[in-house]
């Protein structure tokens, strides 16, 4: 991959990390841990034993969510500094720059994703 379109993903990719940073905060209220916000926002509340359980179940969810997306963000910023960005973890094939143009995290080619996602559901 040459350096301009390596420069330009590793933009798109601080550009990402930046936002779901600055989203994560927004939604906790600044510094706080999802957790803490949930334990918070749960102490207090007077809805239902189920109604408080599925909302904190959405809580860590997200929080999931967020992390599994920061830490894809963060692998492919290291991949791109060790040099191995744009090959497949798994067969190091080249991941086509279509596929890297849509996920610029992803660390499989299409192949290998569908097989993982077969295994890992």
């Amino acid at each position: 991959m040459d350096t301009p379109q390596t420069q330009a993903f590793k933009r798109q990719l601080i550009d990402m990390r930046e936002r779901l940073l600055d989203q994560i905060a927004q939604q906790r209220g600044g510094a706080k841990s999802r957790a803490e916000v949930a334990a918070e926002h749960f102490a207090r509340s007077e809805d239902a034993t189920a109604q408080v359980n599925t909302a904190r179940d959405l809580e860590f969810a997200l929080n999931e969510h967020e992390t599994a997306e920061l830490s894809a963000i963060d692998a492919a910023l290291a991949r791109l500094s060790a040099g191995t960005y744009g090959h497949c973890t798994d067969c190091d094939a080249t991941i086509t720059t279509a596929r890297l143009n849509v996920a610029p995290e992803a660390a499989r080619c299409i192949s290998c994703q569908e097989k993982f996602e077969l295994h890992h559901p």
